[in-house]
């Protein structure tokens, strides 16, 4: 490691290069004893597994405020939030103990390998999210709050939000909330934009079904397919929802994705599913129960990530300014194309935005990377707005 290297360097290779797919516990345990020893805030760890701290004025004080809720004394409180868990590394991206790696094909090893090249950190976890997770930890802990400051690490947000919504069926409920994921490069070169807005999905099955006969007598059964068809000619025919966030348009997606029926070449199918991903927006959602108008049909939903709105422009507008602060570019309020955890804080009531490291086309990638100067940028944004906001 460069003996010049930056703090914000350091914690993002020690985080990154702890294995946290299919058990994050490694990487929590990381998170919890930096911020014990580090700062004196009040540290949690749920039993969930996600880890959360809180700062206010009283810092080092007995008070017996919950912790879990993000909120003492009814002041308003900010949260910064992360996860520190990832997708399952490229062979590339690990190495056994003896330092050697896997070809790609694969990912057994018993450490995630970080390499620094050009400017930028490289490995599972860089920029989905545990670079900016270290930006949000350092500026936790340095800031000069202005508020209730709350730091948030959840588990499971690659598997649906598991870690967040756990967390906040416990309770927590920040009223404020800068969620650490990408809004770098989506306005422009080189900057990192404020998303205000990002879409949902929901992911569904049709399913279809008719009665099985020989293929030689159609007319003896009913097709499954033709009525998934039915279906099918139903969703293509349906408006993707939209809406506007701030000023921000946000339009969503519907579309089949995939179909499967049939048991024979000589059998009329008695059944037929077709998968469907919508992308939902703030508000809006496709009138996907229509296909069960057509005879036979019936409709499931399998997922249901919620998208987020940011409901307070002065809170959109003062994370902007610590943004346009911190960098030469000029950013702007953008939206995102898809879901975070701040959808499901931001539907239990928490007013988010998303403002993080990642790039588009980087994220849970072979080839995944940050850029150390943009983790010092989201570390100073992290800072600034935890020192101006809440606004008195």
């Amino acid at each position: 490691m460069s003996a010049n290297a930056t703090e914000v360097e350091t914690l993002t290779r020690r985080l990154v290069s702890i294995p946290s797919y299919e058990d994050e516990t490694a990487a929590g345990d990381a998170v919890e004893a930096w911020l014990r020893e580090e700062t004196d805030a009040r540290v949690t760890r749920d039993d969930h597994g996600n880890v959360i701290a809180r700062r206010d004025v009283s810092v080092g004080t007995d008070r017996d405020d919950t912790a879990a809720t993000g909120r003492g004394d009814g002041a308003a409180s900010l949260a910064l939030v992360g996860h520190h868990d990832v997708v399952a590394p490229d062979g590339s991206q690990v190495a056994d103990a003896d330092g050697s790696r896997g070809d790609g094909s694969e990912a057994t090893g018993t450490e995630y390998v970080v390499e620094k090249r050009d400017g930028r950190l490289y490995g599972r976890g860089t920029a989905d999210m545990k670079g900016s997770l270290a930006a949000a930890m350092l500026a936790f802990r340095d800031a000069d709050p202005a508020g209730e400051l709350v730091f948030a690490s959840f588990v499971g947000e690659e598997q649906g939000g598991v870690g967040a919504r756990a967390a906040i069926d416990d309770g927590f409920a920040p009223d404020y909330a800068v969620v650490g994921e990408g809004s770098t490069n989506y306005a422009g070169d080189d900057q990192t934009d404020v998303a205000i807005a990002h879409r949902g999905r929901r992911g569904s099955t049709i399913t279809a079904r008719g009665t099985a006969a020989h293929a030689s007598e159609p007319e003896a059964g009913e097709n499954a397919v033709y009525r998934a068809c039915d279906a099918v000619d139903v969703v293509r025919d349906l408006d993707a929802p939209e809406a506007t966030v701030l000023g921000e348009e946000v339009r969503g997606s519907v579309v089949v994705t995939e179909i499967e029926g049939g048991s024979a070449w000589n059998v009329i199918p008695e059944r037929c599913t077709a998968t469907v991903d919508e992308r939902t927006v703030p508000g809006e959602r496709a009138p996907l129960e229509r296909v069960e108008e057509v005879d036979g049909v019936e409709w499931t939903v399998d997922q249901d990530l919620p998208p987020m709105a940011c409901r307070e422009e002065g809170f959109a507008d003062a994370v902007l300014a610590a943004a346009d602060a911190a960098q030469s570019a000029t950013p702007e309020h953008v939206t995102k194309p898809h879901a975070t955890d701040a959808g499901w804080l931001s539907a239990a009531g928490t007013t988010c935005v998303v403002v993080g490291a990642s790039e588009p086309g980087e994220a849970h990638t072979a080839h995944e990377s940050v850029s150390i100067d943009v983790l010092e940028r989201c570390r100073r944004i992290y800072q600034d707005v935890a020192e101006r906001w809440p606004e008195e």
